[in-house]
Parts: structure tokens; C-alpha cells; sequence
């Protein structure tokens, strides 16, 4: 299945000198791709281990084809 991510929120709370506009940078580029998983566990294991970041909440659309 394919997901896009329409919104976000990481817990950026684990590291204490991240910087605003790089967590902005990782939520863009999370927005921006296309992901593909088998189900919801999935698409947040595959951003995690990707972005490095913990996921606090997330909203997608699945991508029909």
C-alpha cells in the first residue's frame, strides 16, 4: 500500500541541541515522499527508522491506484 503523510508531529524532545529549521526539513521531507508499507504499524516503523525521529502522531491518505 502507499501512503502520503499529510501531517506530522516527532518527538524532538530526545535530542537537546536539534535546531527549528531541521526539524521543519524532516517533516518536509516526510510530507513529501510517498510511502510504501502494509499497514499503519508499518508506515510508522518505516519513518522512524528513516527519519531517526519517534513518531508522536501522523494523519495520511492512502494512495489508491
Amino acid at each position: 500500500m502507499q501512503f502520503q503523510i499529510t501531517d506530522i508531529e516527532f518527538d524532538f524532545t530526545d535530542d537537546f541541541s536539534h535546531v527549528e529549521n531541521i526539524d521543519q526539513d524532516v517533516i518536509d521531507e516526510v510530507k513529501g515522499t510517498i510511502w510504501e508499507a502494509d499497514d499503519e504499524d508499518d508506515l510508522i516503523e518505516e519513518i522512524t527508522c528513516a527519519s531517526g525521529w519517534c513518531i508522536k502522531s501522523i494523519d495520511y491518505n492512502h494512495i489508491l491506484r
